[in-house]
């Protein structure tokens, strides 16, 4: 097992690590819209905060020797259901070899943000 860690990313605001790599896939914990630069949540719509997870998203996956496109499984957390349609929109400019998804509505996410993305994927 082989912890990853990255500045190109926002560090883990608990007790956990960034991703894992382990039996030939990378695991990462949820990403928020979290600006690893400024360590603040930038944008306030859904599209925007999408934009960013996917790009936080993909520098774990790079981090770990991995990419988008090896991404085997996603678990999608959204605060409001009817950001569905917007969240898919820029979700699916970034998961191109569209891996297997659940995709769930939730009462709260970390620092009230409107959504929050895991990933499995190969190396």
């Amino acid at each position: 097992m082989k912890k990853i860690q990255t500045t190109k990313a926002p560090s883990a605001v608990g007790p956990y690590s960034q991703a894992i790599v382990s039996g030939g896939l990378v695991f990462t914990s949820g990403q928020i819209a979290i600006n690893p630069a400024t360590n603040t949540v930038e944008a306030s719509d859904i599209a925007g905060q999408t934009e960013q997870i996917m790009k936080n998203l993909s520098a774990l996956l790079e981090s770990a020797g991995s990419s988008m496109d090896k991404a085997i499984k996603t678990t999608c957390f959204l605060a409001n259901m009817d950001d569905f349609a917007a969240f898919n929109e820029v979700y699916g400019k970034y998961f191109t070899s569209l891996p297997a998804r659940s995709c769930v509505a939730v009462k709260t996410l970390p620092k009230n943000v409107l959504a929050e993305v895991e990933v499995i994927a190969e190396l």
